[in-house]
C-alpha cells in the first residue's frame, strides 16, 4: 500500500514537472491486480474446479489485465463488427492464421472480452503440434483450447461454445513473410461439415498485424526435421537473438468479425454434400480474405 502510494506521488510530481503522463497508474495498477490475483489462486489447492478438457475459466480470466496490456498497448488493436459475435448460444469463429506463434487467437478471445457487451470465453482449436510442447500445452488446456479435431469441435458447440478455428492450420503459421495475408487453402471443408452438423453459424475472422511479430524469412528445414517440427523459423531476431528472439515486434493490428454464413439453416444431413461444403468454405474463405485487404488499406503502416 505504501509502495503504490509513492509511485502515485511520483507519478503526481513527473507529471507536473514534465506537463505529461510518465506513469500510467491505470496501467501499473493492472499489472499489481494480475499479481495479486496470481498469489491468490495458487492458494486455492487441488480443489478447483476445471471441465474436462482441462478448462480452468478463473486462472484463464487472471491473465485478463495481462493480455488486455498488450492488446491496448502494445498491438494497439482496433476491434470492428464485434455485434456479429452473438451474446449467448453457439457459434464457430474462423480466422487467418500466421505469425509462427498463435498470438492471433489470443488476441481474438482478448477482443471478444475487451470489446463485447456480453463478455465469453472462445475455445480455440489449436495444431497437435502446439499441444505436444512441454509446459505450452497445459497452458493451453488450462486456458481453454484443444486439438482441433472434428468431435471435439462438436462437443464444445454442443455445449452453446463460441470455438475458433483455424483452417490454414501450420501451413498458415508457418508462411513466408513473402506470401504475407495470402489465405492457404482450406482444405476440405470440415469447419463446414462439424458447423451444420453442430447447426451452428460461422463468424469469418479477419487478423491483420499478426504476419508482422516474427517476420520468417527463411525455414531450417534440417533443424525442423530433426526435433520433428514442420518448420523451424527464420526471423530477423531469431535465432539470433536466444530468447530474446522470441519477443514478438510490436506491429500495429486489426481484427474484424464480418456476419454471421447461416448454416444452421440446412439440416444435420447437409454435411455430407460436398458441394455445398466447399460452396461455403469458399465463401467464408474469400470474406476472411477481402477482409484482409480492406484492413491492409485503413492501416496507416506496420508499426504506427
Amino acid at each position: 500500500m505504501y509502495a503504490i502510494q509513492g509511485i502515485s506521488g511520483l507519478s503526481s510530481r513527473l507529471r507536473e514537472i514534465t506537463g505529461r503522463e510518465v506513469i500510467d497508474m491505470n496501467r501499473l495498477m493492472e499489472v499489481i491486480q494480475f499479481l495479486y490475483q496470481q498469489r491468490e489462486l495458487a492458494k486455492r489447492g487441488p480443489d478447483y474446479a476445471v471441465d474436462d478438457f482441462g478448462f480452468d475459466a478463473q486462472w484463464t480470466e487472471s491473465f485478463l489485465p495481462l493480455f488486455n496490456l498488450m492488446y491496448r498497448d502494445y498491438w494497439r488493436v482496433e476491434t470492428t463488427g464485434i455485434e456479429n459475435v452473438p451474446a449467448a448460444g453457439r457459434a464457430l469463429l474462423v480466422s487467418n492464421h500466421a505469425g509462427v506463434l498463435p498470438w492471433d487467437g489470443t488476441m481474438i478471445k482478448t477482443a471478444i472480452f475487451a470489446e463485447h457487451p456480453h463478455p465469453r470465453h472462445v475455445r480455440a482449436l489449436v495444431a497437435s503440434l502446439f499441444m505436444g510442447m512441454p509446459m505450452l500445452s497445459w497452458f493451453l488446456r488450462r486456458t481453454g483450447q484443444t486439438v482441433g479435431h472434428p468431435d471435439d469441435t462438436r462437443r464444445l458447440l454442443e455445449r452453446d461454445e463460441l470455438v475458433l478455428v483455424f483452417p490454414e492450420g501450420v501451413k498458415g503459421t508457418g508462411k513466408p513473410f513473402k506470401d504475407r495475408y495470402r489465405l492457404r487453402r482450406f482444405g476440405r471443408g470440415g469447419f463446414v461439415s462439424t458447423a451444420i452438423r453442430a447447426g451452428a453459424p460461422i463468424i469469418p475472422v479477419s487478423v491483420i498485424g499478426s504476419e508482422e511479430i516474427y517476420p520468417m524469412i527463411g525455414d531450417a528445414s534440417p533443424v525442423a526435421r530433426m526435433f520433428g517440427l514442420p518448420y523451424f523459423p527464420v526471423t530477423p531476431t531469431w535465432p539470433w537473438l536466444g530468447m530474446f528472439g522470441m519477443i514478438p515486434l510490436p506491429s500495429k493490428w486489426r481484427i474484424q468479425f464480418h456476419p454471421a454464413v447461416h448454416t444452421e439453416s440446412h439440416p444435420p444431413k447437409a454435411a455430407d454434400d460436398q458441394n455445398l461444403v466447399m460452396t461455403l468454405s469458399d465463401e467464408v474463405r474469400n470474406t476472411i480474405q477481402k477482409g484482409i485487404y480492406d484492413n491492409l488499406k485503413l492501416r496507416r503502416g506496420v508499426f504506427v
